[in-house]
């Protein structure tokens, strides 16, 4: 037994619908000639905040009662941050972000346009932890998690529902894995809605505990990651591992110099801005292994953000 499952989704959606932005669903003949299928992206890019994550923080801040009133904390990269502050901030709750000293400028000056408090800690996970411990202690604040939380889990599933909705049958869904709550939620909206669909996880060369941990059937944690996609550097949570572990066929590993050529198309062909973790799915199914697979003609992948510092644009 999973801790979500798809009415949980279903319950969010209605939760977040007019808060959060239903985004738009884009097709390229050029990327469809490229990957050998037809492809349609999901561009959470152009969400609220620049990323999925603030679907998840959204339905997690609006269930909460008054046990919210003395603000929210998390710690996060970035993007779930921008996501908590801009929440919170709709909900008229102060909010606290512990975030790793080098974090990507453009997502810590994200969170502090939206009213947000910042502390920065060294980037480690054990750094984050004892940061947002004695902030909590400080405040009296509530923690939510980046990913490892069912109401954040559930939020996040909405994007893959709504991309379903509009695409109809698709072969093939992929989506990114850092912490791991898109994935999750993207396979549990995936699996109620299309069951004979194939389910995809994209992962960095250099940070693929993911891919490790379902090869091996077994939990692997994050150890010295080294990639551009700074949004997939967090091991899988203790809610998120058994939903990937159980739903998911394969993790697509993918080089960062790939992943740049699918930022720089992705810009050509859209004039977008999808940051690293958000261009890696596109990344995978351009790949020469990925696209060697028989029976998928239709695919949906998540670009899941695009939040990037201007000077680390491959264009």
């Amino acid at each position: 037994m999973h801790a979500v499952n798809f009415s949980d989704v279903q319950s969010a959606a209605s939760r977040i619908e007019g808060i959060i932005a239903r985004t738009p669903v884009v097709n390229s003949t050029e990327i469809d000639k490229l990957a050998g299928r037809t492809v349609y992206m999901k561009c959470e890019n152009l969400q609220h905040i620049g990323a999925f994550k603030f679907r998840g923080a959204t339905n997690a801040i609006q269930l909460m009662g008054q046990e919210a009133e003395n603000g929210i904390c998390t710690h996060s990269s970035g993007n779930h941050g921008q996501a908590v502050a801009l929440a919170a901030k709709q909900r008229g709750v102060p909010s606290y972000i512990v975030m790793p000293e080098n974090a990507p400028r453009i997502k810590v000056e994200g969170v502090a346009s939206h009213g947000a408090e910042v502390i920065l800690c060294e980037p480690n996970l054990a750094a984050r932890i004892s940061t947002a411990k004695s902030v909590l202690d400080r405040t009296g604040a509530v923690f939510i998690h980046p990913f490892d939380n069912p109401n954040v889990i559930a939020g996040q599933g909405t994007a893959a529902k709504e991309m379903i909705e509009e695409c109809g049958g698709l072969d093939a869904i992929l989506c990114p894995i850092g912490g791991g709550g898109l994935m999750s939620g993207t396979s549990i909206s995936t699996k109620a809605m299309l069951p004979n669909a194939r389910i995809f996880g994209t992962e960095p060369v250099g940070a693929d505990d993911a891919a490790r941990s379902l090869e091996a059937g077994s939990f692997f944690p994050q150890t010295g990651p080294n990639t551009i996609c700074d949004g997939l550097l967090t091991s899988m949570g203790e809610l998120t591992w058994p939903i990937i572990r159980d739903h998911v066929e394969k993790i697509v590993r993918v080089p960062d110099e790939e992943v740049l050529e699918a930022m720089t198309l992705i810009h050509n062909i859209f004039g977008m801005v999808v940051e690293p973790s958000g261009a890696i799915s596109l990344a995978a199914v351009l790949r020469e292994d990925f696209k060697s697979l028989r029976g998928i003609e239709t695919i949906g992948i998540i670009l899941c953000g695009g939040n990037v510092d201007p000077e680390k644009l491959p264009f």
